[in-house]
């Protein structure tokens, strides 16, 4: 029985996307993106708190339609589950990779006024309302994600 690796991130995209080919002709896309996690000190002042992670998104229809829809700076929603990657470097050192493996997308387009200090503002308070932007969803074919099939970046 599997155990549940499920997981839901919201975020900016950090740099346009890239797809890449296994050896096995499999397309592999990976977007990088950062998520803002909001609070307030001690003092009461607003904080801000960046995490930036890998999504992998496998498959043909997948990985293209993310290379025209995830851009820098455009906002998505991912749902899917942890995954790491372990190898040892030509040196014999330990080396590890944790990153989450797509398996469904919503592209957001939130209504921008071109300021970046109130858009973060706005996210922080529609983080604690609960608010969400009108979306895009896509889902992942599983189908076309083969475990073990590594991709060469």
């Amino acid at each position: 029985m599997n155990q549940m690796n499920q997981i839901i991130v919201e975020g900016n995209v950090v740099r346009d996307s890239l797809v890449k080919q296994t050896p096995r002709g499999t397309k592999v896309c990976v977007v990088p993106i950062a998520t803002n996690h909001f609070y307030k000190n001690a003092s009461g002042e607003l904080q801000k708190d960046v995490a930036y992670l890998d999504v992998e998104a496998w498959g043909q229809n997948f990985s293209e339609t993310i290379v025209r829809n995830a851009t820098k700076g455009k906002a998505l929603r991912v749902v899917g589950r942890l995954k790491q990657d372990r190898w040892k470097s030509q040196d014999g050192k330990s080396n590890s990779k944790v990153y989450i493996l797509a398996e469904h997308i919503d592209f957001q387009f939130p209504k921008s006024n071109g300021n970046s200090q109130t858009n973060e503002k706005n996210q922080a308070e529609n983080a604690a309302t609960g608010l969400r932007s009108e979306s895009t969803a896509l889902s992942f074919d599983t189908e076309e994600y083969v475990d073990g099939d590594e991709a060469v970046f």
